[in-house]
């Protein structure tokens, strides 16, 4: 699954120009924590709810706050939802936004959002879990990895690789494995010079529903 399968159409971008006041009202009707700011369909950088002190005049623009943070916060509409993941924790943000090949503003996901596609790709129904191995694109055999998880008596569902954008002689190779108990699987792995950048399990998706609870309970399991 993509970044550009998760887009959420009901949370719209803030304009440089727009007042504070309109910020608040929008941050309590959609009950998220961040806010896009686009301009010209260019990617600025995400306002905080708690940066609009209650001592600011609401008709202030956007734009006199002063520089946007997590401007890099951001992930491409081609990126699996692994990479929206990665991106959320890595900048603490309870919303990613994704831009095209063209860097143009496409849209934005929530963490619910990839939560529940995560709940999906691993078939909340069962037991699941997704194991993320970093790897030498050279040391890349699915038939041997196959076989180290099968001697572990589980099976792999699914299989996606993706190019490890810090290293081109790398990828990342995310499995789906029908089992929750996986600390055999992993220790196997390792052992034979695997290295697991990320474990998830079926239980991330059931936890609580505050978003600083979604996160926690995803930082529990990414290992970035």
């Amino acid at each position: 699954m993509l970044a550009e399968d998760l887009l959420n159409q009901k949370i719209p971008p803030l304009r440089p120009g727009d007042p504070v006041a309109k910020a608040v009202r929008w941050f309590e009707q959609l009950r998220v924590s961040q806010l896009p700011v686009v301009d010209r369909r260019e990617f600025l950088g995400l306002i905080h709810e708690d940066r609009l002190a209650d001592d600011i005049d609401p008709n202030t623009p956007l734009l006199d706050l002063g520089a946007l943070p997590d401007a890099d916060a951001f992930v491409f509409a081609h990126q699996h939802f692994y990479h929206v993941m990665e991106a959320a924790v890595r900048h603490r943000t309870a919303v990613v936004p994704v831009l095209t090949a063209q860097r143009e503003y496409a849209g934005v996901i929530t963490i619910t959002d990839a939560l529940a596609a995560f709940g999906q790709m691993s078939s909340m129904r069962g037991e699941g879990s997704i194991l993320v191995l970093t790897m030498l694109e050279r040391d890349y055999s699915l038939t041997q990895i196959s076989r180290y998880v099968e001697e572990e008596h589980a099976k792999i569902l699914s299989a996606y690789t993706t190019p490890d954008e810090m290293d081109p002689m790398r990828l990342k190779l995310t499995l789906r494995i029908n089992t929750s108990e996986i600390s055999r699987i992993v220790a196997t792995l390792e052992r034979f010079g695997f290295y697991v950048s990320a474990q998830f399990h079926d239980r991330a998706a059931l936890g609580p529903t505050e978003e600083t609870d979604r996160l926690d309970s995803l930082m529990r399991y990414l290992n970035v």
